[in-house]
């Protein structure tokens, strides 16, 4: 299995960062591979698998680029770049460090990915570049329409971190983070279940960075910074959901049929407020109205509040999705 020996001043001294890059490329192994972690997700695909096979269709050394760099249980790493210790660098300036990779590095990342010699088509120098025209396409088409609502996720998802941190420690911070990652004890950190010698990091940068797509790995830039990149925690991915339904939205107002919507499964009023983009005050008087009408109800979780939907509420959403007689 993979561990990373990890010691105290490392761990004191690591971080939560925000990637746009990041995000990017993890929707980009989603669309290569065509496969949803949540129904929310399948929405997202459906909407932009289509395109994305319609541009590779005419580019057979980028499509063979992508299944060799992207889809193996190991990553070409100069396609995983580890961000930036100071998190959120702008998209083009973090793309910048894919494209100017030197096409020898390029070559050699994809074939310890490949686990082999390289195809053919892919032994030429411009890998790099078509790389990064690639995931700049999906950034722009797939990826920067929803960016202002994922970014609110990755964010609520980084202050429940830190407070599960606060509150419980080490271990139940990163126990959960991502399968096959778990903490050890005696400085190890056991990063996958994957046959890797260990590696000593400390002294170095460790950053742990959010995606909202349902898979993570990790990347390093030795010896000076390592990178964990894992998926937002379950109640956070709804980001591209479907939208409310119309008749509900004229029954109770699309924003608050928005929040009745999302209460399927129990939220706090921050998460609500990251997924739906509304002001704190705003989601405030949309749960009052639905507390009151007994469509949805509270209950306390530690220091967190969560809300969800009562068997009135399950039934009025139910009502607008069963097919007309």
């Amino acid at each position: 299995m993979g561990l990373w020996q990890v010691n105290a001043d490392t761990l004191a001294g690591s971080r939560f960062v925000v990637s746009a890059l990041n995000e990017t490329i993890s929707s980009l192994r989603d669309l290569e591979r065509n496969t949803a972690t949540h129904p929310g997700r399948r929405v997202w695909l459906d909407a932009h698998v289509p395109a994305y096979r319609e541009r590779l269709r005419d580019d057979p050394v980028t499509a063979l680029l992508m299944r060799v760099g992207l889809t193996r249980p190991w990553n070409a790493d100069f396609l995983t770049p580890t961000p930036l210790a100071e998190g959120d660098t702008p998209f083009a300036e973090e793309l910048t460090r894919i494209r100017e990779t030197p096409p020898e590095t390029a070559r050699a990342d994809l074939m310890v990915s490949a686990d082999g010699p390289l195809p053919a088509l892919l032994r030429r120098d411009d890998l790099p570049a078509r790389a990064a025209d690639l995931l700049e396409w999906v950034w722009t088409e797939a990826v920067e329409p929803y960016w202002w609502r994922r970014r609110q996720i990755l964010e609520a998802d980084i202050v429940a971190r830190t407070r599960q941190l606060s509150r419980h420690g080490w271990a139940a911070a990163l126990d959960d983070m991502r399968p096959g990652m778990r903490w050890l004890g005696d400085g190890r950190l056991q990063i996958n279940v994957l046959d890797y010698p260990p590696r000593e990091i400390s002294g170095a940068q460790l950053l742990f960075v959010p995606v909202t797509p349902g898979r993570g790995w990790v990347s390093w830039e030795e010896p000076h910074r390592y990178a964990v990149v894992y998926p937002c925690s379950g109640v956070l991915v709804d980001a591209d959901r479907a939208p409310a339904p119309d008749a509900l939205g004229r029954l109770l107002g699309p924003a608050r049929a928005s929040v009745l919507v999302l209460l399927g499964s129990p939220k706090s009023t921050t998460q609500l407020v990251a997924l739906t983009g509304q002001g704190l005050g705003s989601v405030g008087r949309h749960l009052k109205v639905l507390l009151d009408a007994q469509l949805i109800r509270r209950r306390r979780a530690g220091r967190s509040v969560l809300y969800y939907r009562t068997t009135a509420g399950d039934v009025l959403i139910e009502a607008q999705t069963e097919p007309s007689p």
